[in-house]
């Protein structure tokens, strides 16, 4: 707008020049010259000047004008764009600052992700080893097989070691909740020859007693059947039961007599008379 106002200031300067010259002109060119025009042309043609001179300051002032609104709206427009950018700058900030949060948020997520995993696969694992030591296994005893929960073996292993400690009071007392506790086990058999022979141990003759002919009874067959009939003849003849024991005896020797119980049977009848 500057350089606009200049531009028309020296169009002006320049018309009034030319004026000026045509005036210097009119009154250099001396009477015979000025014969040529009369003041009545003279005056017009100044006044014509003056017009065309007058209409350019207009126009060019209209075109100021149209320039200056213009250059308004431009400034307008210019602010508004201004404004929209800062703003446009705002919300990308905040999309920065939401997308830092959500990579943030997404991390913390595969964390929990990869933990809860872990936490599955060790639960799993601990199910598993849970469940293989509730698992039946196959236990092979005296010659015979059979199927034992691991608590049911490991009681019976942990009551047989007390007798074979010598701690026959815990053994008897470990044996007779073993049997309270697995009435159907596998390992009866053999609880009943451990529990008689830990009753023998403590002297405790008459539980004893019932608890080898409750073993006989039930398992004829037992490859310890004759040791336990050796042992009730024993705790018969403890019991001053020496017909019982020569009976009990008798019996060992005739229905096992390959056995060594059965040998050492027939030494034992000597001595019960």
């Amino acid at each position: 707008m500057n350089r606009l106002s200049a531009a028309t200031r020296g169009h002006l300067h320049s018309v009034h020049l030319i004026v000026g010259s045509v005036l210097s002109l009119m009154l250099a060119a001396g009477p015979a010259r000025a014969a040529l025009f009369d003041d009545d042309e003279a005056r017009k043609a100044i006044l014509d000047l003056r017009a065309r001179v007058t209409q350019n300051d207009e126009q060019t002032k209209a075109r100021m004008s149209e320039l200056t609104a213009a250059n308004a709206r431009l400034t307008e427009q210019i602010n508004a764009l201004r404004g929209s950018l800062l703003d446009l700058n705002n919300q990308l900030e905040v999309l920065r600052s939401d997308m830092a949060r959500l990579r943030g948020g997404d991390e913390q997520t595969q964390r929990a992700l990869a933990d809860l995993q872990k936490l599955q696969k060790d639960l799993g694992q601990a199910v598993d080893d849970r469940l293989r030591k509730l698992e039946p296994v196959k236990v092979s005893l005296d010659g015979r097989q059979f199927n034992a929960d691991p608590e049911e073996r490991r009681s019976y292993d942990d009551a047989v070691a007390l007798v074979r400690g010598g701690d026959f009071d815990k053994a008897a007392v470990a044996l007779a909740a073993f049997q309270r506790r697995f009435p159907s086990s596998g390992y009866g058999d053999s609880v009943r020859y451990w529990l008689g022979n830990a009753q023998y141990a403590r002297r405790d003759y008459k539980e004893a007693i019932a608890t080898f002919r409750a073993f006989v009874a039930a398992a004829p067959e037992h490859p310890r059947a004759p040791e336990a009939l050796l042992a009730l003849a024993n705790s018969q003849a403890e019991m001053k039961d020496t017909k019982g024991a020569r009976k009990t005896v008798e019996d060992l020797i005739k229905t096992y007599p390959r056995s060594e119980a059965a040998q050492a049977g027939k030494e034992r009848l000597a001595s019960l008379k």
